[in-house]
């Protein structure tokens, strides 16, 4: 089995000549959107109308090949002068072409009766959700010279900066055990077995930051200026805003999950200080050892051994998604192990028109990261549900983008518990599951609380990196309280995680949260219906993309505006932690 991803299906480089014909037929179809829109006025609504769907569906499977072909290639090599060249040629392009993709949004939200039309074209029918969305999104356009200047300077601006965070940490040397390793290997060792090389890892990876602590500083700044201006321009109110209109999620529904969560953070700091507790800590549990393995947990899986597990385990849940596993390991879906410039954390990137998926990971043979490989798995379940959909069809929010994903890692979890044959056993797997969720509900609340403070103070003044420090530590002491040991948290959390510097995605925090806590749901569903869920299930996941997420949630019979749901999800947590420290 491979170890790297084989991208040849989109191009086997630079200088394939497919390459550089669908640079050509992306500039050619940029020009088709701009003739189409100066002759618009004068064509039939019917005629106008499935023109420009059909003409933007091809500028956008481009965009989308070229793009993500570029993106993949700088995910593993962040030092590719050549690729950062080509992303660069391609985003002037898209830059240059905002106008007439703002003018073709108008001409869509100027559509009378999307639903009459719809009874005409079977191309509008098809895509009667986005044109709705579309039309309601209009009322935030600003002119179409503003947009074209917005989406021009986002390239020496928001995103410039998020790019910056990025090759900085891909890059960072940091200094450890007498020689040098990546950003991604030091914050591996946070899952050894052994303490003395969690805590040296731990302060290894602390002081590493110091080197490009200033640099991230004016990162962070600068993007979420821009963001916060622009959402002022455009009539939002605010980034949290623009944020819940893009995940198509009420304030109601963000509102009832997070006052569900703060009522249950206590039940985790009892988890956090038993763990502590058995680890020989009195004042909480130090950061360095948050991650620390308990229990029977030192076996290591080859990527072998990780396949069949996973293939055992999904295949009890239904073939479809056992099926997909095993074309990703067979097929080269999948870059494993972690090396010099390629980024930390994983992700899974939708190839649909090819009917499969790309999925990084920095995989290290523990069980953490065959739970990691099998959410991004999920991602890619996701995505076959939806292959079949309009190409513009097929972008769900992010709430529940992690959906599929976290059902995975929920279902894996009880697979583990079931075919544990000790208590030592039991108690890592369980320990490993209270980890993950631990970190999907208290720390992702932590992130939601020190995003809404950078935002809130940065329109005040400069954060310097003292301030963000601060602000970090602020949010970790609101949500794990006296579950962590007060001297010794992680003030640097907001330089190594990538979702706070996307300039067009802000608040990439409570999604997780969501996901985690409605997967949980889900679940409890499945082992009620059995079989009878699948396809509701699957249904549900298609149509991710045109609903919102309280009509995901109608689907299967849940009310997410409710508090109710998500306390019923956080009490089956609270009966794993009342589990883990009576184990």
């Amino acid at each position: 089995m491979k170890s790297e991803w084989n991208l040849d299906i989109l191009y086997k480089g630079l200088e394939d000549p497919a390459y550089e014909k669908d640079v050509a037929a992306f500039q050619l179809a940029c020009d088709s959107l701009h003739d189409l829109i100066a002759k618009a006025a004068d064509m039939p609504l019917k005629e106008r109308i499935e023109a420009l769907l059909t003409c933007m569906e091809n500028q956008r499977r481009l965009n989308s090949r070229l793009s993500g072909y570029l993106h993949l290639r700088l995910s593993t090599n962040a030092q590719d002068g050549k690729i950062m060249s080509e992303q660069n040629r391609l985003s002037r392009m898209s830059s240059a072409c905002a106008a007439d993709q703002t003018a073709a949004r108008r001409i869509l939200g100027d559509i009378p009766d999307v639903d009459a039309l719809a009874e005409e074209s079977d191309l509008v029918s098809e895509y009667s959700s986005f044109l709705k969305r579309t039309k309601e999104d209009c009322s935030y356009l600003l002119s179409d010279e503003a947009e074209a200047m917005a989406s021009a300077m986002d390239m020496t601006g928001g995103s410039a900066w998020g790019q910056l965070q990025s090759y900085l940490t891909s890059t960072l040397k940091v200094d450890y055990d007498g020689g040098q390793v990546t950003l991604s290997q030091i914050r591996n060792l946070a899952y050894s077995p052994d303490p003395a090389v969690r805590k040296a890892a731990y302060e290894a990876e602390l002081a590493s930051y110091e080197k490009i602590q200033d640099s991230v500083a004016f990162s962070l700044n600068n993007l979420k200026n821009q963001v916060s201006m622009l959402c002022e321009k455009r009539g939002y109110g605010s980034a949290l805003a623009l944020s819940l209109k893009q995940a198509r999620m009420s304030r109601q529904t963000l509102d009832a999950m997070m006052e569900a969560i703060t009522e249950y953070l206590p039940v985790f700091v009892k988890y956090f200080r038993k763990k502590g507790e058995l680890l020989g800590h009195t004042d909480g549990l130090p950061w360095y050892d948050l991650f620390a393995p308990l229990g029977k947990s030192d076996k290591i899986y080859s990527l072998e051994e990780c396949r069949d597990y996973l293939l055992t385990c999904f295949g009890t849940f239904t073939p479809q998604m056992s099926d997909l596993m095993q074309e990703a390991f067979d097929h080269e879906w999948i870059d494993f192990y972690p090396r010099d410039g390629k980024r930390g954390g994983a992700f899974c990137s939708g190839l649909t028109d090819y009917r499969q998926s790309r999925i990084l990971t920095n995989y290290d043979g523990s069980f953490s990261a065959v739970d990691t490989l099998a959410h991004e798995l999920g991602h890619a379940f996701h995505n076959r549900q939806m292959e079949n959909e309009r190409l513009m069809n097929r972008n769900s929010p992010m709430p529940v983008a992690e959906t599929a994903s976290t059902f995975n890692e929920v279902f894996l979890g009880a697979y583990a518990m079931k075919q544990a044959s000790s208590r030592e056993e039991r108690l890592a797997l369980l320990e490993n599951d209270l980890r993950e969720k631990s970190q999907c509900v208290v720390d992702i609340y932590s992130r939601y609380l020190f995003e809404s403070a950078v935002f809130e103070q940065s329109r005040k003044k400069f954060l310097m990196a003292g301030d963000l420090k601060q602000l970090m530590l602020d949010a970790q002491e609101k949500a794990y309280g006296a579950g962590l040991a007060a001297d010794c948290r992680h003030p640097y959390m907001w330089i190594c995680k990538s979702h706070y510097y996307r300039s067009g995605l802000s608040f990439y925090n409570f999604p997780y949260a969501f996901g985690n806590l409605f997967a949980q749901g889900l679940y409890t569903l499945y082992c009620k219906e059995g079989d009878a869920f699948i396809p509701r299930y699957k249904e549900m996941l298609r149509t991710t993309s045109v609903h919102t997420i309280e009509e995901d949630g109608a689907l299967l019979g849940i009310d997410l505006t409710k508090k109710e749901f998500w306390e019923d999800s956080l009490k089956s947590i609270a009966a794993e932690i009342e589990e883990f420290c009576a184990l």
